[in-house]
């Protein structure tokens, strides 16, 4: 079966994961689904991400993270940039989501960065998914 938005596929796995509290999630591995996970990784959202070769594509492993009391780190993860509907957004106009408290994800021609680092580096690009 051919799946058409594997980015949301990946987002909707970690956000029912962190719903029912599991401790990590499995998803195909592709070479986008990795770079997302890095900045997840990165910017304090999930603990680690683990690349399982197995298969003709390969797992990625993530691993989630919780508060002391239990609740996820992820309180929400949304998908902005859709197959039917491509979201791009010049330097200018980048979403700050939550007031700076989240972080927009973000595919440019220098890579799949933050919002804040498409800011440094001057460039805009497709708006992939908001987490916070």
């Amino acid at each position: 079966m051919s799946m058409t938005d594997p980015i949301s596929d990946l987002l909707t796995r970690i956000r029912n994961a962190a719903a029912v509290r599991h401790d990590r999630t499995d998803v195909p591995a592709s070479k986008m689904k990795l770079e997302i996970a890095k900045i997840l990784k990165q910017e304090g959202y999930i603990r680690t991400f683990k690349m399982i070769e197995e298969g003709p594509q390969g797992t990625l492993r993530i691993y989630l993270k919780y508060a002391d009391d239990g609740e996820p780190v992820i309180h929400g993860i949304r998908r902005v940039s859709k197959p039917g509907l491509r979201i791009y957004r010049g330097v200018e106009d980048l979403p700050n989501v939550r007031s700076g408290l989240g972080v927009a994800v973000i595919s440019t021609n220098r890579g799949v960065v933050t919002d804040e680092q498409a800011r440094s580096l001057r460039i805009g690009g497709e708006v992939l998914c908001e987490v916070w």
